[in-house]
């Protein structure tokens, strides 16, 4: 007879070379040059050839500076949505891209110029467009480096040929179909710049105005003898635009307010009565006793004396007075203000905005002449007090509009400019653009829903589109006017002939080309002139980026799926591609909408270099590895603002090594196993592996729905849970013992490892979106099935119905109930270790018995006695049939009663368990009755060879 097997050696101690430690910064690099070297990407792309189309089209950000977090928050959302829908089963193309042209790069170049117009604009073009190659190729590296897979080799950038193209010809069909226009109205103004601005590129921050109180005196003659209005009687308006002043041209009065005449110590004054108050209070008045009542309609045409320019301005009626602020009385200055305009063109008046590109008054008294409008804010308050018309002087917080780029302050200046109607309906269409673009907001889906509101406000109640800018790194205004008599040309086949030396040339053959050759020969004008002039503008660049789905999704990729941006593309490129896509192809280019809030630091302050507080996607790489950021952005609600800070990173490392150590304990006990060789049929499963096979198919069916709808914080914490109290906690706890201590093909054995693999199989796919690198490192050490790829990510998610057992529902919530008994048993036996009365759990007897409060349970328990010691990690179980001495009530589960006590017997030196059998078996007298089956059966298989030397 061979001599008796080495007990240690026969146990099945887990092994793997899965690491315990990730060491996530210095292996992910690696992961990331063997994903290059295999071409990941396109290898994804040939498996799902053929499967239902899905496409996010990606928001182009600006190729300027190092990514920031919110940077990186925005493109790993995308990259878990592409993933998430391609291991779905669906085609998943995701093309980066990058918004290339406009001020940001124009403002960095002429910084590394020294300022502004050094060189030629065809020189300064070369030059744009070298500092934003520059950046794509940095961003490039650093989005690849968070493990985000795309066409990396083949970017869209809005500078090509290609795409420059597209834009100029996208601009012709607005103009061909008769949206665009020329006009003067005021627009948001850069002075720093010395360009226009759109409404996305202005951003609101906290500011100090000048807050003034001003008297226009009535003029007597010009129904100025209203009854009881005397000619000593001034309007007061206010105003937080000092420098607006000298461009008054009205004083507005809602119809249908009360005004009063008062009679104070600094005059007799007219405002409306609802605001004799606020006047008091902020210009120091102590008395103001009421002269006369009128209705503001009484002021219609009435004349007031300018405080200091010889000219007269009427009164004039508008709904848009409120009495929030202010006197009830607008200063109307109709070449600095939208309404103002408006009211501007309703009566005649002047649109008057005598300033240059940099805000310098062109016309005025000298006081003020040749200043810029801010350095003439205290200038102009000091010419009023001069001549009695300051009535209060005070300073005035308030949030007011900054350029998105220099963030300073910009004004409105009526200038010409080129204008896409927002109330014109194209020729031969009955709905307008605005009436269209609202119209197909409907269609979205919107995540979340309060995105559907947002998008119809804003286009509802925007102006006519300003999409001139008066720059050069951009795409010109395609628009030529004849030398001879400054007609515009309009021969549409004529000017796309300028498109095609795009498409060959790029936008920089406007600068480098002749009118004459880029109009087809012999163009003409209808005077007969064939001398054209170039228009000087350039395209706002939000048309540019608006246009990218022209460009970029080729056929059935038309419109695409989803955008994902933040909340500020409600009035950026969310906005701007509908209104092209609407204007151009008559429909929304996107079928859905997700949006992410803003990135914060603990505090809740936004992340800025300037208060020290920014983390940076590369140094968490550095410091972490790309897959906790990662884990970051699985975790968080991400539709609300989210908060990053060193603490929240340290939490979820330990949440990572919990998730990482289940996998590595589902590793090390399937190191002998082969699914084809050893998985074993549903059928064949102990009852509470094919019990948590059901549980896993519950969680992959709500995991892969949560998926479906964006909802990735809810598969984060339901894998981590999983992992950490269903799976480390309970079912893997419970299974050490059939692992390690039966034969290594012992049916019960094969049992769990199949339904350990099952389980890992289905949460590793699961996670893959999300763990990117750590998913790719288990499935390299992952026993698969014949046919499974090589790489977790172009496998598929697991399907609900293949990984469930169907265990009947009266079995499954009796495993319930027992894992509801296994939790009270726990804490007894906490509380008899805390007493001494056993130091593990291994050295326990538990008595347990229930009532009849706890219907069927006692039924239950002594259905399930014989498995009741491996489920509660005890040498013996016993279950009495009627009420136990000195038993304690179960805290957490009425009804049931529980007594620990040492085990009986002697300790197993193979399993550690305590039994009575233990020096029953002559050729293994240390052993107990299970181990001794084991022995015998691992010896009968015939494999071992692990006998004692």
């Amino acid at each position: 007879m061979a001599q008796p097997l080495e007990l240690k050696k026969t146990l099945n101690l887990p092994k793997t070379d899965f690491p315990m430690k990730a060491g996530l910064p210095q292996n992910e690099p690696r992961q990331l040059e063997a994903w290059h070297n295999g071409n990941i990407y396109e290898g994804i792309l040939e498996a799902r050839k053929g499967k239902p189309l899905f496409v996010l089209h990606d928001g182009p950000p600006y190729p300027t500076g190092e990514i920031h977090l919110g940077t990186g928050l925005n493109k790993i959302l995308k990259d878990l949505v592409v993933k998430t829908k391609s291991m779905a089963g669906h085609y998943a193309p995701y093309v980066p891209g990058w918004d290339c042209h406009g001020l940001p790069i124009e403002t960095q170049v002429e910084k590394e110029l020294g300022g502004k117009g050094k060189v030629p604009p065809a020189e300064f073009r070369k030059l744009c467009r070298q500092f934003a190659l520059r950046y794509v190729e940095q961003h490039k590296k650093d989005f690849k480096r968070l493990g985000i897979f795309g066409r990396w080799n083949d970017p869209y950038l809005t500078m090509s040929h290609e795409y420059e193209a597209t834009i100029a010809g996208a601009f012709l069909d607005f103009m061909e179909k008769g949206y665009v226009y020329r006009g003067r109205k005021p627009v948001y103004w850069c002075i720093y710049d010395s360009t226009a601005l759109a409404e996305a590129e202005v951003e609101y921050e906290d500011h100090t105005s000048p807050s003034i109180w001003v008297k226009f005196a009535v003029v007597v003659g010009h129904r100025g003898d209203i009854a009881g209005l005397g000619s000593d009687v001034s309007a007061v308006i206010w105003t937080t635009t000092p420098w607006t002043i000298p461009h008054n041209r009205a004083l507005a009065f809602h119809p249908d307010f009360e005004y009063a005449v008062v009679d104070t110590e600094k005059g007799a004054l007219l405002l409306a009565s609802d605001r004799i108050a606020a006047l008091q209070a902020e210009c120091g008045i102590k008395e103001a006793r009421v002269r006369a009542n009128f209705k503001g309609r009484d002021f219609d045409g009435m004349k007031f004396q300018h405080p200091f320019l010889p000219i007269q301005v009427p009164g004039i009626l508008a709904d848009y007075v409120t009495l929030d602020q202010g006197s009830g009385v607008v200063h109307t200055a109709p070449g600095h203000g939208a309404d103002d305009f408006y009211s501007g063109q309703k009566y005649g008046l002047e649109i008057y905005a005598p300033l240059d590109d940099k805000g310098l008054y062109l016309e005025g008294l000298p006081e003020y002449k040749s200043k810029d409008v801010f350095t003439a804010n205290p200038i102009i308050v000091k010419l009023l007090a001069e001549r009695g018309a300051l009535l209060g002087n005070n300073e005035y917080k308030h949030s007011y509009p900054h350029c998105w780029r220099c963030h300073n302050p910009v004004i409105f200046r009526a200038t010409e400019q080129w204008f896409i109607k927002m109330d014109q309906a194209a020729h031969g269409k009955e709905k307008s653009l605005r009436q269209e673009a609202l119209e197909e907001i409907h269609q979205v889906k919107w995540f979340p829903a309060w995105g559907e509101d947002r998008m119809y406000e804003m286009i509802e109640k925007r102006p006519d589109w300003c999409v001139s800018r008066q720059r050069f790194w951009g795409v010109p205004i395609i628009v030529f006017y004849c030398e001879g008599c400054g007609t515009r040309l309009e021969d549409f086949k004529a000017l796309r002939s300028v498109v095609k030396w795009f498409e060959k040339e790029g936008a920089d053959a406007w600068y480098q080309h002749t009118s004459e050759e880029l109009l087809p020969a012999g163009t003409k004008c209808s005077c007969g002139s064939t001398k054209w002039r170039k228009e000087n503008d350039i395209l706002d660049v939000w048309f540019d980026s608006g246009s990218s789905n022209l460009s970029v999704l080729k056929g059935a990729e038309w419109p695409a799926d989803v955008y994902l941006e933040g909340p500020d593309q409600y009035r950026g490129w969310f906005h701007s591609s509908l209104l092209v896509a609407t204007g151009v192809r008559d429909a929304s280019p996107y079928r859905g909408v997700v949006t992410h809030g803003w990135t914060l630091d603990e505090q809740g302050r936004p992340m800025s270099k300037s208060l020290g507080n920014a983390l940076y996607p590369i140094e968490i790489c550095e410091k972490w590895g790309a897959d906790l950021l990662r884990l970051w952005v699985g975790s968080v609600e991400y539709q609300a603002d989210v908060k990053m800070s060193e603490r929240v990173m340290t939490q979820l490392s330990e949440a990572y090594r919990k998730i990482r150590n289940t996998f590595r304990f589902a590793l090390g006990n399937l190191g002998d196993f082969n699914p084809s060789r050893d998985a074993l049929s549903n059928d064949r499963l102990e009852e509470i592996d094919g019990w948590m096979l059901d549980r896993t198919a519950e969680l992959v069916k709500k995991c892969r729905e949560w998926y479906a709808n964006y909802e990735f914080h809810r598969v984060y914490h339901a894998i981590h849970d999983y992992c950490v109290v269903d799976l480390s906690a309970f079912y893997f706890d419970v299974l050490k013992d059939r692992l390690y201590t039966k034969a290594p093909k012992n049916k019960s054995r094969r049992s769990a490892q199949t339904a350990v693999w099952k389980i890992s199989s289905a949460l590793v796919r699961l996670a893959a979106p999300i763990l990117v690198f750590t998913s790719e490192e288990i499935w390299k050490h992952f026993p698969k099935s014949q046919g499974e790829p090589e790489s977790v990510h172009i496998s598929l998610f697991p399907e609900a119905a293949a990984l469930a057992c169907g265990i009947a529902k009266d079995a499954a919530e009796k495993w319930e109930r027992l894992a509801q008994v296994r939790s009270a048993v726990l804490v007894a036996l906490e509380q008899a270790r805390a007493a001494k009365t056993i130091g593990g759990g291994l050295e326990a007897k538990v008595h347990l018995h229930a009532g009849p409060e706890a219907a069927g349970l006692q039924k239950l328990l002594e259905e399930k006695q014989s498995l009741l010691p491996a489920l509660f990690i005890v040498s013996q179980v016993e279950v009495h049939s009627s009420a136990i001495p000195a038993s304690v009530p179960a805290e957490t589960l009425p009804g049931l009663t529980v007594k620990i006590e040492r085990a009986e017997g002697a300790k197993c030196d193979r399993c550690w368990n305590y039994s009575t059998h233990v020096g029953e078996n002559s050729r293994y007298p240390t052993v107990c009755e299970r181990c001794s089956d084991a022995l015998a059966e691992i010896e009968n298989d015939g494999s071992a060879s692990v006998a004692v030397s």
